[in-house]
């Protein structure tokens, strides 16, 4: 290697370390820069100098929060998938036994909330596994780092100053605040704003501790979902049966709903066969796994449970749970085992229906309400089944259409 050639190599390698060496210390100066930001909307949001001083500069940047914010799962779960990992028979046994021991407590909550006890412990189950585990995530290092990201930042901001605001009226130490990545924390998983505006003390020893007392966190479920609306006397749905000519095209839109007798004329039965009640309610139909799989009536309730989680499936599994836990046996059609969607076929099928003029929404790779709208439409101009789910002979009919 000649001397100039020596030089430039030696050039490189003193640049590479001086940028392994800047890169981090750069990172760290905008995270410490973000927190002096952050330590001013808390001191004009009121919070005591004391945790200002001693609490908010020792926070840490946590790059797995970021990673976890950031991450996309190679395979999409089926509708049999999400619902068998989260109503197991172990989480109904444990689901019965702890109805029966709060009983009295529950039915208490149920009269002057208007939610009935199932439900409440089946949101317990599903969040943290009956508070089996509540996350071990440092909660204001992980809202300090979504806060000083800029992908969801005046979200997270409001958030961590939420949870300071929380620490010091509940004279919390910081660590004692672990909860989820995303900051939720306790037996019920709640935001910091959402504890601050509807926890409630439930076992009267005059604090209110979603981590410690399981009380205090059914009791604050239960005031939660009185304030998002929840309708006293009114199930979330149920699994129905449908006709072998049953139109599809009326199924899978939440804001597609009709009366129970219209439901009825469609041949919209009970699980059991018999009639759907003759009252004065609107429903919606989903087919979560497509036409081969169990069909649900949807209510006003069920929009309700998805302003706690916005996900149907959740709403679904939370209901179903619910069921289960009061005495209901399993689906009558299952769950429909099917193999796992990749989130390239479904990026796929975005890109083509997109091209052919058919609006999937983004290229994602996320079978949410826009996609499965625009597979309807293309199911409907090929008649096909249009039950806007990708079953394997709609994602042929798309790849012939592709290669077209």
């Amino acid at each position: 290697m000649n001397t100039f050639a020596v030089r430039r190599h030696f050039v490189v390698i003193l640049a590479l370390g001086a940028l392994a060496i800047t890169a981090p210390s750069s990172a760290n100066t905008e995270f410490s820069t973000c927190l002096m930001s952050l330590q001013a909307q808390a001191r004009s949001a009121g919070i005591n100098e004391s945790i200002l001083r001693d609490v908010v500069p020792s926070l840490q940047q946590q790059e797995r929060v970021i990673s976890l914010d950031r991450k996309q799962p190679e395979f999409l779960q089926t509708f049999s998938e999400y619902l068998d990992l989260r109503v197991t028979p172990e989480r109904v046994e444990r689901g019965r036994a702890l109805l029966e021991k709060y009983r009295s407590f529950l039915l208490d909550l149920q009269e002057q909330y208007g939610v009935p006890p199932q439900y409440l412990v089946s949101f317990w189950g599903l969040e943290t596994n009956y508070g089996s585990y509540l996350g071990r995530m440092p909660t204001l290092d992980s809202l300090a780092t979504l806060a000083c990201d800029q992908r969801r930042s005046d979200f997270f901001s409001g958030e961590f100053i939420a949870a300071l605001q929380l620490m010091q009226r509940e004279s919390l130490e910081s660590a004692d605040m672990q909860g989820s990545w995303a900051g939720a924390v306790g037996h019920t998983q709640f935001m910091p704003s959402s504890y601050l505006r509807y926890a409630v003390d439930g076992d009267g020893d005059g604090q209110i501790d979603l981590w410690r007392s399981e009380r205090d966190a059914l009791a604050s479920g239960a005031n939660y979902l009185k304030a998002l609306g929840w309708q006293s006397g009114l199930r979330w749905g149920r699994e129905v049966q449908l006709p072998d000519n049953f139109p599809f095209q009326f199924a899978g839109q939440r804001d597609q709903r009709r009366p129970l007798h219209e439901w009825a004329a469609h041949g919209v039965r009970l699980n059991d066969g018999g009639k759907l009640p003759n009252t004065n309610i609107d429903a919606a139909l989903l087919v979560p796994a497509g036409h081969r799989g169990p069909a649900f009536l949807i209510y006003d309730n069920f929009d309700i449970i998805m302003r706690w989680n916005r996900s149907e499936l959740y709403a679904i599994a939370v209901g179903h749970l619910a069921d289960r836990i009061a005495g209901a046996g399993a689906l009558r059609n299952g769950t429909n085992v099917q193999e796992p969607l990749r989130k390239t076929d479904i990026e796929l099928v975005q890109e083509t229906l997109n091209a052919i003029g058919y609006d999937a929404g983004p290229v994602d790779g996320v079978l949410g309400s826009a996609t499965r709208s625009a597979l309807r439409e293309f199911q409907l101009a090929n008649n096909m089944v249009a039950d806007g789910y990708p079953n394997p002979s709609t994602l042929e009919a798309i790849a012939t259409h592709d290669r077209r």
